[in-house]
Order: structure tokens, then C-alpha cells, then sequence
């Protein structure tokens, strides 16, 4: 099995990026090939909604950086995507990565690598939040799931790490267990 974190904050050693690693170091220990994948890392642009990537067979008419994603997501059982909430959602580079996605999709929000295999492909989304209520911005993590389930993947686990504004995730002690333990599940549950 090969799963893949996606980091799309703009803090290569942040707390999303902990969360996401921590994640695959459970899934790893299970006997999964992982990679990591840090936004700060890729040159990626915006989407220009110019429709280019559907009037030919060419895909997005942008070069850069989100082929080589596209083509880790295309190999990968499942994907972890992580990201800050930042003013109530996704962050900006986690949003720009999700735009640039809409040149894998054909216009009924069906992905091209359905047409390629019939395997699911899994995800599990994660946020990260400064306050301490993990419902406070729900209806967004919901809107967001379901986002993800209309681009046809199967939404696995949706973990909220709140608290951010007291301390790094990496200080609190039951997230270590609880973390590897979302990856070690996935990896089982693929098994």
C-alpha cells in the first residue's frame, strides 16, 4: 500500500506537518510505503479558470510543480491531506491545491483515475486549529468532506487537532497514539 501526506500550510515544520507525518508513521510501521509532500516545497499556481485542462487532452495548461502531485496522488491507495484552519477555513495553499485538482475531473465531478482503475482512492482530512472547541468551525470541515466525497474519494477520517494558541501539536502526548493509530487503521482497513 502507498499513502501519501500532503502538507498544504505554509510551514514546512508546523503543526500540520507534524500531524500529517505523525499519520504516516503509523501507516509506515503497518507496512505502507509513504511520502510526504510540503506545498512549500512545490512550485504551484493558481488556477486561471481558463477550462484549458477540458477543451484538450493536454491537461492544465499551467507547468509546474502540481503534475509531479498529480502523479504521487495517481499512485497512491490514499492520501492524507493536511491542513491550518485559517479564518474559519482551509488555507490559502491548501485551496490552491484543490483548485488546480479540477483539471483531473471531467465535468460531472467524476476523477479521470476512476476511468483508469476502479479502486477508491482513500483519504483522510485533517485541520488544526488554534481554539480549543473542535466543533467551532464543523459546518466548514463538513462542507469541506463533503467536497472531497463529491470529487468521488472516499473520506475516511476526518481528525480536528485543536488547541494550537497553548502549544505545539507535538507537546501534546495523547496525539503521538492517537495520530499513528488513524494511519496503522487506514493501512488495516486497505488490508
Amino acid at each position: 500500500m502507498k499513502m501519501i501526506g500532503i502538507i498544504a500550510s505554509p510551514r514546512k515544520e508546523g503543526n500540520t506537518a507534524w500531524i500529517v507525518n505523525k499519520i504516516l508513521e503509523g501507516a509506515k510501521e503497518q507496512g505502507a510505503e509513504t511520502e510526504s509532500w510540503y506545498f512549500s516545497d512545490l512550485d504551484i499556481n493558481p488556477c486561471r479558470g481558463c477550462w484549458g485542462c477540458h477543451k484538450s487532452d493536454q491537461g492544465c495548461v499551467i507547468k509546474d510543480d502540481m503534475q509531479k502531485l498529480n502523479e504521487a496522488m495517481d499512485r497512491a491507495n490514499a492520501i492524507i491531506f493536511g491542513s491550518p484552519i485559517y479564518l474559519t477555513q482551509m488555507s490559502a495553499q491548501a485551496k490552491t491545491i484543490i483548485d488546480r485538482m479540477f483539471a483531473r475531473f471531467s465535468p460531472r465531478y467524476s476523477p479521470y483515475f476512476k476511468e483508469e482503475s476502479t479502486a477508491e482512492k482513500k483519504l483522510i482530512l485533517t485541520f488544526n486549529q488554534g481554539n480549543p472547541d473542535s466543533g467551532l468551525f464543523q459546518p466548514y470541515i463538513d462542507y469541506t468532506r463533503h467536497m472531497f466525497e463529491l470529487l468521488e474519494f472516499t473520506v475516511q477520517e476526518v481528525p480536528v487537532v485543536t488547541g494550537m494558541r497553548n502549544g505545539p501539536a507535538h507537546e501534546q502526548k495523547d496525539l503521538h497514539t492517537s495520530l499513528k493509530a488513524i494511519g496503522s487503521s487506514a493501512v488495516n482497513d486497505f488490508n
